[in-house]
């Protein structure tokens, strides 16, 4: 990166590192199980809910305990069931034109991150009719109150209950983008292990990589405090010590708890202190191939903590000490390869390659661009890269073709 470009990204992160204090951040309230839902609702005096979801939630019934908790305290409850894994422009306006037909009054996201993301757009375009999505992209466009919003994950991994974006991809042109004001923060977070039960083994280690993910960037990047810090390590440790367990045993609910919290506190650490580059890449996969998030954040991580090289090591150490794979007395270097190669072996014990197999080597020079246009000058991270710089990671995890030797 040209040092003019370099200066103008450091001097925008510094303002909002120094803007941070005084930014009106606040945490959701968080209630354990679906049955606090109904008290909480009827102290809004909502008595029609939207919920949104998607169809996977709805086959694997899910859903059903919350339909019978809201209509047992006489709450009508609409189901928008067709968001996809990188929820659309599309999406949301049909999420919108339920919630109007049915004369809504709260929004709940029940799901992963694409179905809480979806119902924070929808809150969005509720607060902010005569807008489109994509002149909200970006920080701070929304300034209005949404209805209230309930956020509840199935997956513990992505933090959206948490955090201040919802990240859409443009239906036409497949362009992702991310949406963040302080009115996307969900009101409440259900952080509820019995809903996460179901998720199969695949998809518990990719969406635990991915708060792996957000704990790792915010915590190495240059716009941490002490209590970002502080949440980022606490998530690592829960993950080290609980994702193996949640992956082995789907019904083990300590260890689905203690990953619900984990993904929350990762959440709390990323929505102060932002992410980095494997983010970007990542949401440049998505949007382009419809590749889930949590899968394309897993594939990247070791590679981009790789690229960094010594401008990491001393965050690393401490990251690799709170995980028990060194001693505070383990050389700087040597702690921060062992926490890398400790994400590696991770990886490769949940059967989660090392390639994405739909890219394609043409498209790299614009998912590239995409990249960077998302990354600089927004995302604190350690080391800057341009769009050229950028292309290593796809070309990283580009798959062989046919015949070809990878070692060549």
């Amino acid at each position: 990166m040209n040092l003019v470009k370099k200066i103008y990204c450091r001097t925008f992160q510094l303002g909002l590192r120094i803007a941070l204090p005084f930014l009106p951040y606040r945490k959701p309230t968080v209630v354990n199980h679906i049955s606090a839902l109904p008290p909480i609702l009827e102290r809004s005096a909502c008595s029609r809910v939207l919920v949104v979801t998607d169809a996977g939630i709805c086959r694997l019934g899910l859903i059903r305990s919350l339909e019978q908790e809201l209509s047992g305290h006489g709450i009508s409850c609409f189901v928008y069931d067709r968001t996809v894994a990188n929820p659309t422009t599309a999406n949301v306006a049909e999420a919108v034109d339920l919630y109007r037909k049915n004369r809504c009054g709260a929004i709940i996201g029940f799901g992963g991150g694409s179905s809480i993301d979806c119902a924070k757009a929808v809150g969005a375009k509720i607060a902010k009719p005569k807008q489109s999505l994509s002149q909200m992209k970006g920080i701070l466009k929304i300034h209005k109150k949404t209805p209230l919003l309930i956020a509840i994950p199935t997956t513990a991994g992505t933090g959206s209950e948490t955090t201040l974006a919802a990240v859409i991809t443009d239906a036409e042109t497949r362009h992702k983008y991310a949406i963040n004001d302080f009115p996307l923060i969900p009101d409440y977070a259900v952080l509820d292990p019995a809903v996460t039960v179901s998720l199969p083994p695949s998809i518990t280690a990719t969406t635990g990589m991915d708060a792996l993910t957000h704990a790792v960037e915010a915590y190495i990047g240059n716009s941490t405090t002490r209590e970002t810090r502080g949440y980022a390590r606490k998530a690592v440790a829960l993950i080290f010590e609980n994702l193996d367990a949640a992956c082995q045993n789907g019904s083990d609910l300590t260890a689905r708890r203690n990953m619900l919290k984990a993904s929350f506190y990762a959440g709390c650490a990323f929505t102060k202190s932002y992410v980095g580059y494997v983010h970007a890449v990542a949401h440049s996969l998505g949007g382009e191939y419809n590749v889930p998030h949590g899968l394309a954040n897993a594939v990247l991580l070791p590679f981009v903590l790789e690229a960094y090289g010594p401008s990491v090591y001393k965050k690393l150490h401490r990251l690799a000490v709170t995980a028990k794979l060194a001693s505070p007395d383990t050389p700087e270097e040597t702690a921060a390869r062992r926490f890398i190669q400790a994400i590696q072996e991770m990886k490769q014990r949940h059967g989660i390659g090392d390639v994405i197999p739909e890219l394609k080597k043409e498209d790299i020079p614009k998912l590239s661009r995409y990249a960077d246009r998302e990354a600089n000058p927004l995302y604190p991270v350690p080391v800057l890269m341009n769009t050229k710089e950028l292309e290593q990671f796809y070309d990283r995890i580009l798959a062989m073709p046919e015949g070809k030797d990878a070692a060549l």
